[in-house]
């Protein structure tokens, strides 16, 4: 038997939000449409076989506030906002990981979308 915790992901995909970003001088001036996937990794209780939400975490009151806080902020990088998600997420008791993809579509006349991927664990927040 492995003492390993065993994690359960949970999913927000496509989440729309507008805010400023980007170093352009018109980025500065107009907000903009992100688009944001985040996965979630919660520890999973052994021997847990309760259907409560108690055990888990509410997905709809993080999206929303995930939704606030990226359309109350400001940015330079898409880098910088996706690991300011994550690093909300981790604020979630149950959370243990957070992964976190953020879109810019239309960033480039040559491309239908431009994003960046990053993760960030408890413990290791950097």
């Amino acid at each position: 038997m492995s003492n390993e915790l065993k994690s359960d992901e949970i999913f927000i995909d496509s989440l729309e939000c507008f805010t400023v970003i980007g170093i352009n001088d018109w980025e500065k001036k107009t907000k903009q449409l992100v688009v944001i996937d985040i996965s979630i990794f919660i520890v999973q209780i052994p021997n847990n076989n309760k259907d409560v939400i108690t055990e888990t975490i509410d997905y709809k009151n993080l999206s929303y506030k995930i939704k606030d806080f990226v359309e109350k902020s400001n940015f330079d990088l898409i880098e910088t906002l996706a690991k300011e998600i994550a690093l909300l997420c981790l604020k979630v008791e149950k959370v243990i990981k957070a992964t976190v993809k953020v879109n810019k579509p239309h960033a480039l006349k040559i491309s239908k979308n431009v994003g960046v991927i990053v993760s960030r664990e408890k413990n290791n927040e950097n």
